[in-house]
């Protein structure tokens, strides 16, 4: 908390901006309140967004944008696996530093752990890379393991910023098959927004390192002025302060929402707040409508997911099942107008345990793009779970159900 009050004063309020919300559209207004004074993100315009509906997508474009640093890279990933992806961008990386951009990397000490070389760390940082390990993993008994930085960012120049489910892995970008086709998402934000996101690296970073960065030297070049790109907050959640924001926010879309929710998200185990929300929303008229993935990267978790399906569809719920194979992508979208897309499952780890991240849309542009997206997933590619499957289920598949959900919050 004292490292992001370092921070706190250089992620202003346009006060102005806000004050003309608040009389046009008080369900906007409230939220942004809210992620402004108790996460301590304000909202933004003046912000492009561009949505990727698959992780190559984000990959391609992403490696353009690197090509272009000329003054810094900030990247922040929960995994980074050493396979073809990660070779792709670690030597434009290398190149870069040689032209003296400042490279720096924070990547999860257990979401890495398997993944990398030994010492992996002091390599890079004898080629120019500025390079820190986020709670190493120390196999002792300590509840501070279970606190990960699950964490998607990639800035650059401050004038670009990446966030969403994709890390650095063959497998999100099927290069590697793992689970079948692996579907993920992401979004770019050029101008206004990027700034969050700068700042959010430069709060984990200081944690890390304990060294105080010259903010201002981050600040972006280029400006992005337009009326018609809508809002976004650029937000994180940490699990050492009182505040759920995570959670919080896909509350707020799910109470405001009127005509539809779609949600996607790899593991579905909602808390009694959640599971009643979603299905209040449902009794509503609101169509709900949830997919998770057929083919899992993690059987027993899937089996807890299971276990929500009929709490849920008897409330009027909708529950998919994306049939090529795993969805990773954690995406909110409500009534055409608001979305979220970034790295908060709809599990305990996720909304209490780990430092996450997320990209808050309203009447962005791109939104149009996310709805093509889930229109595509349940036309083409998504199986209707009904009550019957449940039902017809094997009996060791739903005991097992049972007995694991009675340690969901331990998976």
């Amino acid at each position: 908390a004292k490292k992001c009050a370092n921070t706190r004063a250089f992620l202003r309020t346009d006060e102005p901006e806000m004050n003309m919300i608040k009389t046009q559209d008080t369900d906007l207004y409230k939220l942004a309140h809210y992620v402004d004074i108790y996460g301590g993100y304000p909202l933004c315009k003046d912000t492009e967004v561009t949505y990727f509906p698959l992780g190559e997508d984000k990959f391609e474009c992403m490696k353009k944008e690197l090509r272009k640093a000329q003054d810094f890279i900030f990247m922040e990933y929960f995994i980074i696996d050493d396979g073809e992806m990660w070779q792709e961008i670690v030597e434009i990386l290398l190149d870069k530093v040689t032209h003296g951009v400042e490279v720096r990397l924070l990547y999860d000490g257990m979401g890495s752990q398997f993944t990398l070389p030994f010492r992996y760390k002091k390599k890079l940082a004898e080629k120019g890379v500025k390079c820190l390990v986020f709670n190493p993993f120390r196999p002792l008994l300590s509840s501070i393991q279970n606190n990960r930085d699950h964490r998607k960012i990639l800035v650059i120049d401050g004038n670009v910023a990446f966030n969403g489910g994709v890390n650095i892995a063959d497998e999100y970008i099927n290069r590697r098959e793992r689970f079948g086709h692996w579907k993920d998402n992401a979004v770019m934000l050029k101008g206004a927004g990027v700034w969050n996101f700068t700042m959010m690296f430069l709060q984990l970073w200081e944690v890390v390192s304990e060294d105080i960065s010259e903010y201002d030297l981050y600040r972006p070049t280029i400006k992005v002025e337009s009326e018609n790109n809508g809002y976004v907050i650029p937000y994180g959640d940490s699990p050492l302060d009182e505040e759920n924001v995570g959670e919080l926010v896909y509350m707020d879309i799910i109470n405001n929402a009127k005509d539809y929710i779609y949600i996607t998200t790899p593991y579905l185990i909602p808390d009694n707040e959640m599971i009643t929300a979603l299905g209040f929303a449902a009794k509503s008229g609101v169509d709900v409508r949830i997919i998770t993935p057929s083919i899992p990267d993690k059987w027993y978790v899937h089996c807890v997911t299971k276990s929500f399906y009929r709490d849920l569809l008897i409330q009027g719920v909708k529950i998919y099942e994306y049939e090529p194979g795993f969805v990773h992508a954690k995406t909110f979208l409500s009534d055409d107008t608001s979305a979220v897309v970034g790295t908060i499952n709809l599990d305990y780890r996720s909304l209490y345990l780990h430092f996450e991240c997320a990209t808050y849309m309203h009447n962005t542009p791109c939104i149009k793009d996310i709805r093509t997206d889930f229109d595509d997933l349940f036309e083409n590619k998504c199986r209707q779970i009904k009550a019957d499957d449940e039902s017809n289920r094997h009996f060791l598949g739903r005991f097992m159900s049972v007995v694991l959900r009675t340690i969901a919050p331990l998976l």
